[in-house]
């Protein structure tokens, strides 16, 4: 077990390690931002990074306060199934409902995961670093094609 003092040091380096890492890829280097997540121009929609101690996952979460909207949202990114699946050769998990840990908040969430991976070794990093990085790209790559559709209709 850490201490609370070296799981912050050690939740530090990892994601100044995946900030580094994202500077130096061929498709990330010329990007001013380097990852939409939180910049979406869609209220209520985000991408996110999780990383824990059992797997990694990016995530397209749907976190409007409004549950009658955030379901709304979430019946047209199902509608754009095809588009928001494409490219993931297994297809994505679609969670209608989740509670986030950290703030208790219901959001909506598709996701793609890495199983049997732990930010805690740093042997590991490499491989949610790759699998990080290629799959947000195609999540955000996706998620553009139908942003103007959602704007359009949730608001």
């Amino acid at each position: 077990m850490y201490s609370i003092e070296e799981a912050k040091k050690l939740r530090l380096e990892f994601w100044g390690q995946f900030g580094k890492r994202c500077e130096i890829h061929p498709s990330l280097r010329e990007r001013k931002k380097k990852w939409m997540l939180h910049r979406t121009k869609t209220r209520g929609v985000a991408l996110r990074f999780e990383a824990s101690r059992s797997d990694a996952k990016v995530i397209l979460e749907l976190s409007h306060k409004n549950e009658d909207k955030r379901l709304k949202a979430y019946e047209i990114l199902e509608n754009y199934k095809v588009v928001i699946e494409d490219g993931f050769p297994d297809g994505l998990i679609w969670e209608f409902f989740h509670q986030r840990e950290d703030s208790g908040q219901e959001v909506a969430r598709i996701y793609t995961v890495l199983n049997n991976v732990n930010y805690h070794r740093r042997t590991d990093w490499p491989d949610i670093y790759n699998f990080f990085i290629e799959n947000m790209l195609r999540l955000e790559e996706n998620f553009l094609m139908v942003r103007d559709v959602l704007k359009e209709e949730v608001g």
